[in-house]
């Protein structure tokens, strides 16, 4: 899903914090902590995720999941500054914008790559092989399968979509059938 401009203003305040505290990695497993905790649990997702509930008894639940997960003092600011602002419904983007930025900083870039059919280990590797060149920087993969593109592949990287579905090949073929009649 998409960040929202307001995930991604949040996500690199945080970010901007733990790299100064050169604690990029830590936080973003704390936060990859509390994503586990909420899709898991759907009560304490809705418990946490709508605003229905006070905020102090929002504030306390998150403090203790942090005390219990051992979750750092900035981090556990941040749950009870997200709740303050009504942004905790943001909390999925935060995280997912965060990952990119901690990315980004250690000069990996990820391939959203959609597939007609898995990809076994080795064609995953040569995909991420060719991506990381063509882009000129490390390149992780990051795989799903709609069997609706009938073959092939659908890479989105940095802004660049490379589309060798076999759906876009035969629009292409009947583009250029159309063009010559």
């Amino acid at each position: 899903m998409p960040s929202s401009a307001a995930a991604r203003r949040y996500a690199r305040a945080l970010f901007q914090i733990a790299k100064e505290d050169h604690r990029v990695s830590e936080v973003g497993g704390e936060l990859d902590g509390l994503a586990t905790l909420l899709e898991e649990n759907e009560e304490l997702r809705r418990a946490l995720l709508t605003p229905l509930f006070p905020v102090k008894e929002r504030k306390g639940v998150l403090k203790a999941i942090g005390e219990l997960a051992n979750v750092s003092v900035p981090v556990k600011a941040f749950y009870a500054y997200l709740i303050d602002q009504r942004r905790l419904f943001d909390f999925f983007g935060i995280r997912e914008e965060y990952q990119r930025l901690a990315d980004e900083d250690a000069g990996l870039v990820t391939a959203k790559v959609v597939t007609a059919s898995p990809l076994d280990d080795r064609r995953k590797d040569r995909l991420r092989r060719a991506l990381s060149e063509r882009m000129g920087q490390e390149v992780q993969v990051d795989v799903s399968v709609d069997p609706s593109l009938i073959g092939g592949a659908i890479a989105e990287v940095g802004g660049m979509v490379f589309d060798g579905s076999l759906r876009a090949q035969i629009q292409g073929l009947r583009a250029n059938l159309m063009k010559g009649s």
